[in-house]
């Protein structure tokens, strides 16, 4: 998978005859996973290349300050399962909102395309003037449709609305798996090996999207993957800032330090809260590490 900024490289260019699939792909949820699978399909029936043009960040974090669901990394991880031969991540920013639709077409002409595949309200060029009829008369349409999980509509800004009140499970019903959180771990104040309950602190973008609260969670480390419970949100000495993320591995005993690990949301065991006094906060984490190992065990 060959991985570019821009439409005009060289790689890019290389992919003549390409299945094109276009999107923000914020989350690689079931919609955009049903959108890539028949990007996939149509490039090895036509035995053709398969090309993904997305953006980051969003349009939405851009000009309206939203958080994301993926990094540029996460997301870069998550459509590697659908085998593009060269995925074109375009830098979102201001001036390339401002550039004329006409021209993002033309772009997109030179590979010559087979098909696209993309959403039916897909907009794109200044002040969202294109659309997809622009893209049809450059190439056929595929449109996959709107993709639905028991009875409602998948969207990004529906599972961003999930994360933001703690409902992981529901989240994970409509990415089509436990949402993901990927960082490098930093220095923290280690006081959580002085009670037999040490974390991982992760250094994350403010605009990652995290639920808050306690969480049941797997860690994928380059050590293997484990088991574990997480903390989610302001630290008491600095409200104001972003939430942190603190995670606790079941059955790892080693230094995580600056190494970068992969923390997946299974399910929401309670609320933040003050304790009155440590031997009531050392209990509390052992009721957690209880239910999180019993979260975790279920199907």
């Amino acid at each position: 998978m060959r991985v570019v900024e821009a439409l005009t490289d060289p790689a890019a260019r290389a992919a003549v005859g390409a299945v094109v699939g276009i999107g923000n792909f914020d989350g690689v949820h079931l919609g955009h996973r049903a959108l890539l699978e028949r990007m996939r399909a149509l490039a090895d029936a036509h035995d053709r290349p398969a090309v993904v043009v997305t953006f980051f960040p969003p349009a939405k974090v851009l000009f309206g300050g939203a958080s994301y669901l993926s990094s540029r990394e996460e997301k870069l991880a998550l459509l590697e399962a659908f085998a593009p031969d060269v995925v074109v991540v375009v830098p979102f920013d201001h001036a390339f909102a401002g550039t004329d639709a006409s021209e993002f077409v033309a772009q997109l002409a030179a590979l010559e395309p087979t098909a696209f595949v993309v959403g039916r309200d897909f907009r794109f060029g200044e002040g969202r003037r294109g659309s997809v009829a622009d893209l049809a008369a450059v190439a056929p349409i595929e449109d996959v449709g709107v993709v639905t999980v028991d009875g409602e509509r998948v969207a990004s800004t529906w599972v961003r609305e999930l994360l933001a009140s703690g409902d992981v499970e529901h989240a994970a019903r409509l990415l089509g798996a436990p949402y993901p959180v990927t960082g490098r771990v930093a220095m923290g104040d280690q006081r959580g090996r002085t009670i037999g309950f040490p974390t991982a602190n992760l250094s994350l973008d403010p605009a990652k999207a995290l639920p808050l609260g306690v969480f049941a969670v797997t860690v994928a480390t380059d050590a293997g993957t484990f088991g574990g419970m997480a903390n989610v949100g302001p630290r008491p000495s600095f409200p104001d800032d972003p939430p942190s993320l603190e995670v606790h591995l079941f059955g790892f005993d080693g230094d995580l330090y600056d190494r970068t690990i992969t923390v997946r949301f299974h399910r929401k065991l309670r609320d933040q809260r003050r304790f009155a006094s440590l031997d009531e906060l050392k209990a509390q984490l052992a009721a957690d590490e209880r239910a999180a190992r019993a979260a975790l065990a279920e199907p």
